[in-house]
């Protein structure tokens, strides 16, 4: 194996970056045809053969380029290649747009399949740069850029509706020459190449890297990724035309749907690399072969009409795999077959490390020809059959071939290896690595060799599933922002304090589940917990979506589901406490930061997002109807709930197999209630509602605010700004804490916030004044960033402060018992405060409508926030931030 003396993490994350990114620019270009190949089959009349060929054609391309690109890469580099292919590529999906005839457009689309070859480049670069023992989990990360499909499915059926598909080509293209250009400046030479280059060697030669696929092993490999990955690219481009043909759907719905299941058969892979690393790839493989088998089974049958000779008389009924349900298996078909491709390309950097680009290329292009030859035979078998569900029967089949090649090739080499196993009857567990257990019974994040050796690893990875986790949350919380909004004009007459009551109850209810999700962490475990409080999100999303359909549902059981919105809230505190115990206090500040902000992003991500999916049917009939309003259109309010639910369903699972809970971490309720007796506790409660109390509560009463006091403006258009500066700024801001002082931070961000408000005041309709929206806009962006920098600070003071009170609380204890105890405290008190906190989104915008019923405007309350701001600054100047402060932070 090739040295990787003198290779940093960062630029093995610069390697592995750049290589995803420009992966995903090329699969999305790769998969363009399943889009627009609809509407050209549409304008040149094609049968279902012609446009299986048609969508397959790329896939030829990409497939067969991969064995000479794979090549080319072990002998010159991946960093000159891949620019290089996208160059080419770029130009061939320009001129795409050029030609009128079938048969030039098939060979056009030759050209544009070497956008598939870029993955072949991809893996011989990326595996380059990392270690055999991480190989799997970096190949994983990479392999995910077949994203690059679902952002094609989501994003290009409204590009074409919009723009047409010429002009949907040609962004793609210049989209993919910018990648080109950006990955050529921005990359490095990997260490094998620069080594040559430094030694004066010559490339290996090209009979050389061929060598090894005369090894039957490597043919069986590339079966499998026939199925993962053909299958894959096959059902990616065939499943659009599936739904609208089989269910009658339109092309944007049934893109979307498409974008379901490559979505989870993208992003997954990461998981299968690692699940590949912990586990053996051989178990992922099996899984992944076992639930297809089930999975496709179930696809593959007809709706069919049964006569059954009854007692008295003939029994007719039918069956039939409803749309929802079929969407469902599709996600966990994709999901199954992401590991599956991480799980046979972790077996070829250790096997055959110095012919990765060939053997890789190999394997590839079989995979890749499965994507070719899968669309034409799909498209043929529907021709020959008339039965929808035959290609899944193909597929069935071809699974069940490479499950009983598998298994007999390895228990095969089991005899070899262990001749006493000639006589079982049963495959004996023999994994390539012992499982892994998910309870961590050793932590140590302040031993420096332990953290750089093994924990950063493990605390990234539980980082970076909780943050899509909290996003969800925030998003499902603050839902009720952007709904109430649109009720009035869908039929549901309630008063403007009604309205307010529903904005402002799910803050009432999330903030009050924080008090006892504070405590959960430590008495369930981490992994656990997260993956219940996700899992519960599904219940107000599914309510939702129901009840704004029915004109009938009464205002008790918007309540409810305001209640129940509350779930959202409630996992803010469970998952900072969690965050909390994984990372050392040099850089705990900052993943709380990431953690916190990037989860609060989730409020702007829901502002943004649902205005959007409520104007479309984006589900198609299994959504609804949609609901008429007074200008004479057509809304989905329904989709303000539905669009979470299968990313709350993927995250559940990630949250399930991927996060560790700390055996360390675990307590009882009654040993976290020592923090009620720290007077610390509440002056934090204190202080993290003036930033978070005031985050929460302005997001939730922004868009409501807005509509009152400016009604000539479209708040909607505008109301997603504000929190997403809020969390970017918290997000972002962590570091300034770690190195400054949080405490410091602390004081100026609420002389900050003071004088943003006063600034709100100034620009607020009062009076005769009538107000001036974007001077009133900016002083709440203003407010927005400084929360965001206050929420960072103050969770980055709690560690401080816990880790200088309990040497003074426990004199007696040693140097273990003192840091275990500083950890649990600092991470209860962080769960609490943050109960305490959330409580802003009730009181937030019940003040704006109090002060609003009382005074017929916002001013009143937004003096009282002012002043609230004023106490926090005095507490923060004695205790924290002065000098000689009683704790200096």
């Amino acid at each position: 194996m090739h040295t990787l003396e003198g290779v940093s993490r960062t630029d093995q994350y610069r390697a592995l970056g750049l290589s995803t990114f420009a992966f995903t620019i090329c699969f999305a270009v790769w998969t363009i045809f399943s889009i627009i190949g609809v509407k050209i089959k549409q304008d040149l009349g094609l049968s279902d053969t012609q446009f299986g060929l048609l969508v397959a054609t790329p896939v030829l391309t990409g497939s067969v380029s991969r064995i000479f690109l794979g090549v080319w890469t072990e002998q010159f580099g991946g960093r000159v290649i891949f620019p290089l292919q996208m160059l080419i590529t770029a130009i061939c999906v320009w001129l795409l747009t050029s030609v009128q005839s079938y048969e030039v457009f098939l060979i056009a689309a030759l050209g544009l399949g070497l956008a598939g070859g870029s993955f072949i480049v991809g893996v011989a670069y990326t595996s380059r740069w990392f270690e055999k023992e991480r190989q799997g989990t970096a190949l994983g990360i990479f392999g995910s850029g077949n994203v690059g499909a679902a952002v094609t499915n989501f994003a290009a059926p409204f590009l074409v509706v919009a723009l047409g598909w010429e002009e949907t080509a040609r962004i793609y293209a210049i989209v993919l020459a910018i990648t080109a250009v950006v990955f050529f400046l921005l990359a490095k030479t990997d260490p094998l190449q620069k080594a040559r280059l430094e030694s004066g060697e010559k490339p290996v030669s090209t009979r050389s890297q061929l060598e090894p696929l005369k090894d039957i092993r490597v043919w069986r490999f590339a079966t499998y990724y026939f199925f993962v990955f053909g299958g894959f690219v096959a059902l990616a481009s065939f499943l659009p035309r599936y739904y609208v043909g089989a269910y009658g759907l339109e092309l944007t719905t049934a893109g979307v749907f498409a974008g379901l299941y490559s979505l989870p058969g993208s992003v997954f892979r990461a998981l299968g690399g690692w699940m590949s690393d912990k586990w053996g790839a051989r178990a992922v493989m099996y899984m992944t072969f076992i639930v297809s088998l089930i999975v496709l089974f179930i696809m593959s049958y007809p709706e069919t009409t049964y006569l059954v000779s009854g007692i008295n008389g003939p029994i007719q009924f039918n069956f039939g795999v409803s749309a929802g349900l079929f969407v469902a298996m599709t996600v966990v078909l994709g999901f199954v077959m992401s590991l599956g491709k991480a799980a046979v390309y972790k077996h070829i950097p250790v096997y055959y490390p110095y012919h990765v680009g060939s053997v890789g290329g190999l394997v590839g292009m079989i995979g890749g020809l499965g994507g070719f030859f899968l669309p034409i035979s799909f498209g043929v078998l529907l021709d020959l059959t008339g039965v929808w569900t035959a290609p899944f029967m193909l597929l069935f089949a071809l699974v069940a071939v490479s499950t009983v090649w598998m298994h007999v090739a390895i228990r095969r080499m089991e005899r070899a290896r262990h001749p006493g196993l000639a006589d079982e009857k049963s495959l004996s567990d023999l994994p390539d690595k012992p499982l892994g257990k998910q309870v961590v019974t050793d932590w140590r994040p302040e031993d420096s060799g332990f953290w750089s050796n093994t924990g950063s690893a493990i605390a990234r990875r539980n980082l970076w599933i909780s943050i899509p986790c909290l996003l969800l949350a925030f998003a499902v919380w603050m839902v009720w922002s952007v709904v109430v909004s649109k009720l009035p004009v869908i039929g549901f007459t309630y008063t403007t304090g009604e309205l307010f009551w529903l904005a402002a109850l799910p803050g009432l209810s999330g903030a009050t589940l924080r008090i006892f999700y504070s405590f959960m962490v430590p008495i369930f475990g981490g992994r656990v917990w997260t993956t219940v409080s996700t899992a519960s999100l599904l219940l107000p999303a599914l309510g939702i979506g129901f009840a704004v359909q029915d004109p009938n549902t009464s205002y008790s059981w918007f309540l409810v589901l305001a209640l129940l919105c509350g779930f959202g809230g409630g996992n803010f505190a469970s998952s900072m406490a969690n965050i909390a115990y994984f990372y050392p206090k040099s850089s705990k500040g900052n993943a709380l930061a990431l953690n916190a902000g990037l989860g609060n992003l989730g409020v702007s991500v829901m502002q943004f997002v649902v205005p959007l999916v409520i104007t479309a049917g984006v589900f198609g009939a299994l959504g609804g109807e949609g609901q008429n309003i007074a200008d004479g259109s057509t809304i989905f309010l329904q989709n303000a709930g539905f669009i979470w639910v299968p990313f709350i369903v993927v995250s559940t699972i990630a949250a399930w197999f991927g996060m560790n809970s700390i055996a360390d971490a675990k307590a009882s309720f009654k040993k976290q209630s020592i923090i009620f007796t720290r007077k610390h506790n509440w002056i934090m409660c204190i202080l993290y509602t003036g930033t978070f109390g005031s985050f929460i509560g302005y997001s939730a009463g922004f868009p409501l605010l807005m509509n009152i006091q400016f009604p000539e403006v479209n708040a909607l258009q505008y109301a997603f700004l504000g929190p997403l500066v809020g969390a970017l700024s918290r997000a972002g801001t962590g570091w300034i804490s770690d190195r400054l002082g949080g405490g410091r931070v602390t004081f100026w961000t609420f002389i900050g916030m003071i004088v943003a408000v006063a600034g709100v005041l100034q620009f607020l309709p009062l009076g005769d004044n009538t107000g001036h929206f974007w001077g009133f806009f900016a002083c709440f962006m203003a407010l927005f960033f400084l929360t965001g920098v206050g929420n960072a600070s103050t969770f980055q003071m709690i560690p401080s402060i816990m880790r200088q009170e309990i040497p003074r609380l426990m004199p007696d204890a040693d140097q273990a018992t003192l840091l275990k105890q500083s950890e649990l405290e600092s991470s209860a008190i962080i769960a609490f405060t943050s109960a305490i906190a959330a409580y802003g989104a009730f009181f937030i915008p019940k003040a704006y409508g109090t002060s609003i019923a009382l005074t017929g405007g916002p001013a009143g309350a937004l003096w009282g926030f002012a002043v609230f701001y004023a106490v926090c600054v005095a507490i923060t100047w004695f205790y924290y931030s002065r000098k000689n402060a009683p704790v200096p932070c």
